[in-house]
């Protein structure tokens, strides 16, 4: 089969200093692309900062033949976004690429949680992804081609305890991708969403240790590739993955019930009655914005 490649295309891959990162940015730079490694080198919690992890990864795409620029800077800050995409434009020329991956932990329970934890996380996820994202889809719009990835988790789609900041701003990035998929779609700029799974220095605390061997970083890499391939039309679409599974992931909308007429005033004893109807999914489907729920409002509105 022919392979993937993005020869003359410019990735940039946050927190690349370890991890899914890591294991974003070796495969982009196997397979032509030019790379910049941006890594603050923090710990799991987001404390501290070295250099090191991001020139780890940049050497060791130089030893293998590729090309890759480091850059250090926080993604929390519109100053950082930018110097991120700056790295990218003074080192290659160009951006085509943007995987946001950057991101810690700050785990407690709700009730245990302080506004600095909640902040923190926020900051870096969902704030993270809008600093960057912001000035490499002003560079992708002006040469009319781009590719974006948006890193969710199942945390946020599905639940997890102790992880309210998380799981928010994990959720939050979906939203984001939403509507920038909406926006960017005559600039040929492609938006998708994924919640992989991986045992990693983020994850050693929440999966068991024997199933490490199973769900190594490196099985989620082939559908990140693909999401940022020029063939891939994908846009506005999660990808839930992990040990080589990768699933399609919705957010859907029932038929529901209509009840009354669109004028009387109706009951939320109406509601009880109707409730089986208005939570049962069968026939639930995606859409793809939110003047698509008008329809099923249909019959009241006219």
């Amino acid at each position: 089969m022919d392979q993937i490649r993005f020869d003359n295309r410019v990735v940039i891959v946050t927190g690349a200093g370890a991890g899914l990162g890591r294991e974003y940015a070796l495969e982009f730079a196997r397979r032509g692309a030019s790379v910049v490694v941006n890594d603050l080198g923090v710990a799991r919690d987001g404390s501290g900062s070295t250099h090191s992890a991001a020139d780890a990864v940049v050497q060791e795409i130089h030893q293998s033949g590729g090309k890759a620029a480091a850059n250090y800077d926080s993604v929390a800050t519109p100053e950082g976004g930018k110097n991120i995409v700056k790295t990218a434009l003074d080192s290659f020329g160009a951006v085509d690429v943007l995987v946001n991956n950057a991101g810690f932990l700050r785990d407690k329970s709700f009730a245990k949680m302080t506004i600095e934890e909640w902040d923190a996380v926020m900051n870096v996820h969902l704030r993270g992804a809008f600093c960057v994202t912001q000035p490499a889809l002003s560079v992708m719009r002006e040469r009319g081609y781009g590719r974006i990835i948006v890193t969710s988790s199942t945390s946020g789609i599905f639940g997890n305890f102790g992880q309210s900041n998380y799981g928010a701003a994990k959720m939050g990035l979906v939203g984001f991708m939403n509507v920038l998929k909406l926006e960017s779609e005559k600039y040929n700029v492609h938006m998708n969403a994924i919640a992989p799974n991986a045992y990693s220095r983020m994850t050693e605390n929440l999966i068991p240790a024997e199933l490490a061997p199973k769900l190594q970083a490196k099985f989620n890499v082939p559908m990140v590739v693909y999401l940022c391939s020029e063939e891939c039309r994908e846009n506005g679409s999660i990808f839930t993955m992990g040990a080589g599974w990768y699933a399609k992931t919705a957010v859907v909308c029932a038929p529901g019930v209509c009840l009354g007429d669109g004028s009387r005033e109706i009951r939320a004893e109406e509601v009880r009655e109707n409730f089986a109807k208005i939570t049962d999914l069968s026939g639930a489907r995606p859409l793809n914005n939110n003047l698509e729920t008008f329809q099923f409002m249909e019959p009241l509105l006219k």
